[in-house]
């Protein structure tokens, strides 16, 4: 594997691994209906930013295309030696 490789590893890793912004916007809304702190609110409308929902979701969704296209492509692999 090389270093290319081995970064997409780690970027899928992450996307797949990570807090959806969905659920850190339910948490900073919770937040910030018992504390109002400006760096919360903040912190929210960045969450709540269309953009940002678009982009988290357009990442998640090419990270879990490119496992089923390696699981598919492993089982073809498979398939052809057995």
């Amino acid at each position: 594997m090389d270093e290319a490789e081995a970064s997409e590893r780690l970027w899928r890793e992450h996307v797949r691994r990570r807090v959806t912004t969905e659920q850190d916007r339910a948490t900073l809304a919770r937040l910030i209906e018992y504390d109002a702190d400006p760096f919360e609110v903040e912190l929210y409308e960045l969450a709540a930013d269309p953009r940002t929902l678009f982009i988290d979701r357009a990442q998640r969704r090419r990270a879990g295309q490119h496992e089923r296209r390696v699981r598919r492509l492993k089982g073809r692999h498979r398939r052809a030696e057995g």
